[in-house]
């Protein structure tokens, strides 16, 4: 199968290995629950956290992983600059000010959090070169291991690679069975770009559709652990989220069955049935 446990990883295009799965933390209030239920993902075994700026919740994750007290090249915690930082200054701002409130001397992965925000439309691109040479500097300087994009569509990833002395090594999408984003991955594949899957679970609605159900019924797991069983195959990284300790467990139990390719191509089919397609589609217009 490859890929046999939580803790193996992924090597990106500059060498750094990153594990195969990622705690999410989007919409995980701040405070005890943010707290508790990071230290319930290190507890269980994940070694990634994935987290942003808006996200709001820094600070307890930062608490968390000073708690669990794992050595911290074990470790391998992203943020995301948010829309408002889009100029140089403030994205090298935007950084420190993450660290800080993470209590982390350094970063492993920092992505430019979205490509086209509203108040940067006018000159998008340019706001993003500049916000890129501010990365490229902090990953030169080791504040950063690796830096990356989420959201970018093969327009904006082709716009960066204009300026861009580092090609991004990451690119973070929201993907899942119900939306393949095809093109967008063919372009991270082409440039040797990692594809990371937020809401790898269609942020919960695909947990009830009936051909999910039935393969989980012929692999004796649930429908949540197919579904992220399918990224891994894929060669994804997914990113899934939950506070409640026990299905923070279960998604930790990937690895002891492979579906089989016929399943996968039922799993492909399902692309355009997401029940929460809204989100992604207004998403890409809007931003």
């Amino acid at each position: 199968m490859g890929i046999s446990s939580l803790t193996d990883t992924y090597t990106l295009a500059n060498g750094v290995e990153i594990p195969v799965v990622g705690f999410g933390t989007w919409q995980t209030p701040d405070g005890d629950v943010a707290y508790q239920s990071t230290l319930d993902a290190l507890a269980a075994g994940y070694r990634h956290i994935d987290t942003a700026a808006i996200y709001g919740n820094e600070e307890s994750i930062g608490r968390a992983i000073k708690d669990a007290n794992i050595a911290r090249q074990d470790l391998f915690v992203t943020s995301k600059l948010w829309n408002t930082e889009h100029t140089y200054d403030k994205a090298k701002q935007a950084l420190e000010d993450s660290l800080a409130r993470l209590q982390l001397e350094y970063l492993d992965l920092y992505l430019i959090h979205w490509p086209n925000p509203l108040q940067f439309r006018h000159d998008w691109e340019k706001a993003n070169a500049e916000t890129w040479r501010a990365m490229e500097e902090a990953y030169a300087a080791g504040k950063i291991r690796a830096i990356g994009i989420s959201n970018f569509q093969p327009h904006h990833f082709e716009a960066l690679l204009k300026t861009a002395k580092v090609v991004p090594m990451v690119n973070q999408l929201y993907v899942n069975p119900a939306d393949l984003e095809e093109d967008a991955v063919a372009f991270n594949n082409a440039h040797n770009t990692l594809t990371e899957a937020y809401s790898p679970l269609g942020t919960g609605s695909l947990l009830a559709v009936p051909e999910i159900e039935a393969i989980a019924a012929k692999y004796n797991k649930s429908t949540a652990q197919v579904t992220l069983r399918w990224s891994l195959q894929h060669g994804f990284l997914p990113l899934p989220k939950s506070t409640h300790k026990e299905r923070i467990i279960a998604n930790t139990e990937l690895f002891d069955f492979e579906l089989a390719p016929e399943d996968v191509a039922v799993l492909d089919a399902l692309s355009g049935s997401d029940p929460a397609k809204q989100h992604t589609d207004a998403d890409k217009t809007q931003f």
